[in-house]
């Protein structure tokens, strides 16, 4: 048995969640999120007012989408009541983003010209610092897929360790050329 997709999960206060068939509604203080559960998954709610996911057999197929429909229901459940957020750094002389307000960001990445990036609905940007941003919203799929848009304008290099790079993030160093 699939030991994340057996887990049951808790529904938090001021969160309603809609079963509909295969159709999942999850509804919070942030927002709402919907999704279509593949066809032999069933979700349902037991006894205790937790989501359960089931399987019909042990099929190979079955037991793959057991877990990840488990996954993608909780991440629902975790963005609609906190929401997601993957911050960003800027290394380089000279690199460095704007705000121009919460849905537009511009960015000076060494190119002869700014890159204007515009947020896709639901998601927000802020900037700390002219080297430091983070990019929020409550997909979680959605949140991470814009960050990585972003790192793919000018990705860490590893002579210098220039470019876009997640927070924390360990770049692996090369030695240059060697000197004669």
């Amino acid at each position: 048995m699939s030991r994340i997709g057996k887990l049951p999960i808790t529904v938090p206060s001021g969160v309603e969640v809609k079963l509909d068939g295969q159709q999942v509604e999850v509804k919070g203080p942030k927002g709402t999120l919907s999704l279509t559960v593949a066809e032999p998954i069933s979700v349902a709610r037991n006894d205790a007012g937790e989501i359960e996911v089931t399987r019909p057999d042990d099929e190979r197929s079955n037991r793959a989408l057991h877990g990840l429909t488990r996954t993608l229901v909780n991440n629902m459940v975790i963005g609609v009541t906190e929401g997601y957020e993957k911050k960003l750094e800027i290394v380089g002389v000279g690199y460095r983003v704007i705000s121009k307000g919460p849905q537009q960001l511009e960015f000076n990445l060494g190119f002869s010209h700014p890159v204007v990036i515009n947020a896709p609905e639901g998601i927000t940007f802020t900037v700390e610092k002219p080297t430091a941003f983070s990019v929020q919203g409550i997909d979680k799929q959605v949140v991470g897929e814009v960050a990585a848009n972003i790192r793919k304008l000018r990705k860490p290099e590893p002579y210098k360790g220039k470019g876009v790079r997640y927070a924390g993030e360990r770049v692996r160093r090369k030695v240059g050329k060697a000197g004669k």
